[in-house]
């Protein structure tokens, strides 16, 4: 696509969590530095939620690689898991050799010893759950127990939760009461701001090889981070639209005509007061267009004509 036109090595905006990307924002290293600082105690459970694309993935991959070589780390990333699911992936993550028909009173002895023969090791052992709020209500229970699996002065095992604020609705409630007592340290990772996200823009474009002059000027930095809410997926997603509409016009830089086509084409940005209608249409029309284009095989000087068209008429 547009990688050669803006000299770059690799797509900036991309939506997989890569720890390559990965930049010192104040929400994402306090969250950073209050998981270091929970699992040296080693003891209950711990807690990260955010809104849906606040970079709760990122973090966690990213305190995974960072990890002691005393850690011992057990991640399920989909734990929509049955009970039975659940004390299997666990004793599936900890190398548990255990025959197929074992039973599940069985099986929890042989996590326990297992867990046993690592802490004489000298390991500390983490279960790491990502999207924790798919857990079922079960799962959750049976994940408590674990936490009971203990020696005389410490846990065998401590647990860190990484979920949407739907975890900490269900955990609010009086049936997980006696889990939320077991909460030692949790995290809210919140949207940013927009000099948080200019930033966070520049960075990835360094990482992704970027050398030239800004891209995007302070005010459509300013027009992105407040569409997309200071939500770093959603600021992703226009960024990369935005980049997209410029390399169709042939341009070397964004133009806030660029971030508004890419608003406009975006669900779950906030569009009241950022995009008129008159915009809203005229831009739609021309992606139509330049979508036709490409499509058709139209070269793209003849589509950046098409375009320019387009915008005489909005």
């Amino acid at each position: 696509m547009y990688l050669q036109h803006f000299g770059l090595s690799q797509f900036p905006f991309t939506l997989t969590p890569n720890t390559e990307f990965f930049f010192g924002l104040a929400p994402h290293v306090e969250a950073l530095q209050v998981l270091q600082t929970a699992i040296e105690t080693g003891e209950g459970f711990i807690k990260v939620t955010g809104e849906v694309g606040t970079g709760k993935t990122l973090v966690c991959r990213k305190l995974l690689s960072d990890l002691p070589t005393q850690y011992y780390c057990a991640y399920l990333p989909n734990p929509y898991l049955t009970p039975v699911e659940l004390r299997w992936a666990v004793a599936n993550e900890l190398k548990v050799d255990a025959p197929g028909d074992t039973n599940q009173q069985q099986l929890t002895l042989l996590i326990q010893k297992r867990l046993m023969e690592l802490h004489q090791k000298g390991y500390h052992v983490i279960l790491v759950l990502d999207e924790a709020q798919s857990l079922p209500d079960d799962s959750i229970e049976a994940l408590r127990l674990f936490t009971n699996l203990e020696t005389e002065s410490s846990k065998l095992l401590q647990v860190v939760l990484f979920g949407q604020q739907e975890l900490d609705e269900r955990l609010s409630t009086a049936k997980f009461r006696q889990l939320r007592q077991r909460i030692t340290f949790s995290y809210h990772l919140r949207p940013l701001s927009w000099d948080e996200v200019q930033a966070y823009m520049l960075h990835r474009l360094k990482v992704a090889g970027y050398q030239g002059n800004n891209l995007f000027t302070e005010a459509d930095v300013k027009f992105l981070a407040k569409a997309a809410r200071g939500i770093p997926r959603l600021v992703n997603i226009l960024a990369h639209k935005s980049l997209l509409l410029c390399f169709g016009e042939g341009a070397k830089q964004v133009s806030i005509k660029h971030c508004r086509g890419a608003v406009i084409d975006t669900e779950d940005v906030e569009l009241q007061s950022v995009v008129s209608n008159r915009y809203k249409w005229g831009w739609l029309l021309a992606l139509l267009v330049a979508i036709a284009a490409v499509v058709s095989g139209i070269q793209q000087d003849c589509c950046s004509d098409l375009l320019a068209r387009m915008r005489d008429l909005i």
